[in-house]
């Protein structure tokens, strides 16, 4: 474990990819506590992925974005930011003398410029053409697509714990299957008429 870290965790069922950012309600107070430590002392933590299938004990870590609302009970609203996946080595009910859960964790060190091939990018911009979203980022990362796609999170994790040079093949099997289940909205819209 010499190359473990400990850092303040989250168990939630929700696993971020790379580059996403994610909304939280903040309501209990040990993660309320976690938040002032967030804000004042600019750490990281991670979102350790507390589900059954999380097999090989994944999360993301992330960190704080922004603060959107703040309301009079001292919960918040705020945004996060995915940085990379981690290992969890071991999870501890307490961080240090805090009141909320930490971790030792390995970190992936995730490769986000993973570039997609031609086939993958054109079929991609025209599924979000079908989604009437023009305007976007070019120069797109399989992580990009992957967090556009809005997969499952059966999904993410298969993705995630995919070797990187069959990660691409995962999210074309992916995205054909939605742009089929676009064109066939779109094709039945012309079926039914308004009375």
């Amino acid at each position: 474990m010499a190359n473990s870290t400990l850092i303040p965790m989250f168990p939630l069922a929700l696993l971020p990819l790379p580059g996403e950012l994610v909304p939280l309600h903040i309501f209990e107070p040990r993660y309320k506590q976690l938040l002032q430590d967030a804000e004042t002392n600019d750490i990281v933590f991670g979102i350790y992925f507390s589900h059954e299938a999380n097999l090989t004990k994944i999360g993301s870590i992330m960190k704080l974005e922004s603060v959107i609302k703040r309301y009079p009970n001292g919960e918040s609203d705020i945004i996060v930011k995915c940085s990379d996946i981690f290992t969890l080595d071991k999870l501890y009910r307490t961080f240090k003398s805090k009141d909320y859960p930490g971790g030792d964790i390995n970190v992936w060190g995730t490769d986000i410029s993973l570039v997609p091939g031609p086939v993958l990018v054109d079929l991609f911009v025209e599924y979000m053409a079908l989604r009437n979203i023009t305007r976007h980022i070019t120069g797109f990362d399989l992580y990009q697509i992957a967090i556009e796609l809005g997969l499952e999170f059966s999904d993410r994790y298969k993705f995630l714990i995919s070797p990187d040079d069959k990660k691409e093949n995962f999210l074309l099997t992916r995205l054909k299957f939605q742009y089929h289940v676009l064109k066939q909205e779109e094709k039945s819209k012309d079926v039914f008429h308004l009375n």
